[in-house]
């Protein structure tokens, strides 16, 4: 069952392109590894991220052949 909270943040995320949506999840693991948990869920939100990053790179491999 997809969190309320999460679910719509992830659905905007979905809508982003590859480089924006990498350039997202990098700066969320940066600030997460120098200041832990200053975001409640950002571990949660980078797994999410991750699963929408591998999602779109192996869309865009199939849109490139």
């Amino acid at each position: 069952m997809a969190n309320p909270l999460l679910a719509p943040a992830l659905r905007w995320l979905s809508r982003l392109s590859f480089p924006r949506l990498f350039l997202l999840a990098a700066a969320l693991f940066v600030v997460d590894l120098v200041v832990p948990d200053v975001i409640p869920l950002v571990d949660e939100i980078l797994l999410g991220l991750g699963t929408l990053l591998l999602a779109s790179w192996k869309n865009r491999g199939k849109n490139a052949g």
